[in-house]
């Protein structure tokens, strides 16, 4: 059953008007019809309803039938050194269907990539719509939000605000003793920690004087094992891994 997400509400008749994309993709690519049934997720819920009108925009109703939600138990926010290439498209799209809660791109010290202000809006709302079609496609009832790119100085700031912070640091792979991600994940979720911050850098991986500066600020480093993972391939390691501790 198709999906779509939409910022309107059900009115008391149960009915709301859909329009845009979303009534066009209804009515121009998928050729549906009055009586024909799809799934509208807003504010978090996932409502079976019915077509009652098809025109310029589409008029559904809500047949009362939900849809179980299958987000995280616990939010997980990524934020990412600007990467080379469409690598953020990749993630922004990945990182969707394993879970994320928000995309936070930062200007890392190792970071090749310069963001383009000018094209930087448009370059958000491109990854913003990678995220809600993978949004719909993983049968999600929430979007990732994309934030605009900060400053590294910007995101010591956003430590604090999260129950678990954890950093990836190449450095620690390579020590012959590592602390598990799985033993910290254990300690989070025995404490009911309600979000975590994960912590990549880009290629060349986070620098020596940004670590230490994380680790300052409450952060504390995670095991993805003993192979350099690449910057594209890191989030969506951690993901994974904390999606089978927590759910």
């Amino acid at each position: 059953m198709q999906r779509y997400f939409v910022n309107e509400q059900f009115d008391e008749q149960l009915q709301l008007e859909m329009v845009g994309e979303n009534a066009k993709h209804i009515s121009k690519v998928m050729r549906m019809q009055s009586g024909d049934e799809i799934i509208v997720v807003t504010n978090g819920q996932a409502y079976i309803s019915e077509i009652v009108e098809i025109d310029l925009a589409v008029i559904v109703r809500n047949t009362g039938r939900t849809v179980p939600s299958p987000e995280m138990p616990i939010k997980v926010d990524i934020a990412c050194g600007l990467p080379k290439g469409d690598k953020l498209e990749l993630i922004a799209q990945k990182a969707t269907e394993l879970g994320m809660h928000a995309l936070i791109p930062f200007a890392a010290e190792r970071s090749i990539v310069k963001w383009d202000d000018k094209k930087g809006e448009k370059k958000t709302e491109r990854l913003q719509k990678i995220a809600q079609e993978a949004a719909e496609q993983s049968h999600r009832t929430y979007v990732p939000e994309i934030q605009q790119p900060i400053s590294f100085k910007q995101l010591l700031a956003l430590v604090p605000q999260y129950d678990a912070v954890f950093i990836a640091d190449e450095e620690d792979a390579k020590q012959i003793e590592r602390t598990k991600f799985a033993d910290k994940l254990k300690k989070v979720y025995d404490s009911k920690s309600e979000s975590i911050l994960c912590i990549f850098g880009p290629e060349g991986g986070i620098s020596r004087q940004e670590a230490a500066s994380l680790l300052q600020v409450g952060a504390e480093t995670m095991s993805l094992g003993p192979r350099i993972l690449r910057a594209e391939t890191a989030p969506l390691y951690a993901l994974s891994a904390i999606s089978y501790e927590f759910e």
